[in-house]
């Protein structure tokens, strides 16, 4: 069965995106404008009026993690959702430390940098994001010590989804070179056929 995603790659819709492509799983690809959010339509899908949102079959899911963490339970294979309790409470764990250690920083940068006019941008806003940022990835560097992907030596469901928001970092230039570790394993990462093939969905 095609599952649907609703909105444009240059959004949150791009980690499911990504993991589709991942995966293999045959999909449509809504790509949203801003008008459509509102349409009586679409809020039937995700009454928030926001991207992404998935519709497989009869059942609608919104929220970019929890559409990510279905599929990878729903069409996992070769330990990309883990068979262990824990070990999928580890996915869990990476995919919601993303949403609240490391997004909002580096979303706050890189509206300020790409889409806000010179005469908007807020420097005291873009300063305090950057000073919030080396102490997560410190946390991610050490996490990474000795292993090439978050669980191991397996690239999983937890490496794609802390990825997907780790990439904002590339646009905006941040440097690495504290965090070695962390570095190599989102260049492992972005290096991944799927997460290009994602990129470039229309």
């Amino acid at each position: 069965m095609t599952v649907k995603i609703y909105g444009p790659t240059a959004s949150r819709a791009a980690r499911a995106l990504w993991i589709v492509h991942e995966l293999g799983i045959p999909f449509e690809h809504v790509a949203m404008e801003m008008k459509d959010l509102k349409n009586a339509d679409y809020l039937k899908i995700n009454p928030n009026g926001k991207v992404p949102a998935l519709v497989d079959g009869d059942f609608k899911l919104f929220e970019s993690m929890a559409i990510n963490l279905y599929l990878a339970a729903k069409h996992g294979k070769d330990g990309f959702f883990p068979a262990s309790l824990e070990d999928q409470a580890v996915c869990h764990q990476w995919s919601f430390w993303g949403m609240t250690e490391v997004e909002r920083p580096l979303l706050t940068i890189l509206i300020d940098m790409f889409m806000t006019a010179p005469d908007k941008r807020k420097p005291e806003a873009v300063a305090e994001a950057q000073k919030a940022l080396p102490k997560p990835f410190n946390v991610l560097n050490g996490a990474l010590q000795d292993r090439e992907y978050l669980l191991g030596s397996k690239f999983t469901v937890a490496d794609l989804n802390l990825a997907s928001i780790c990439s904002w970092a590339k646009p905006i230039k941040f440097d690495f070179g504290p965090f070695p570790n962390a570095g190599a394993w989102l260049d492992r990462c972005l290096s991944r056929p799927a997460y290009k093939a994602a990129r470039s969905t229309k």
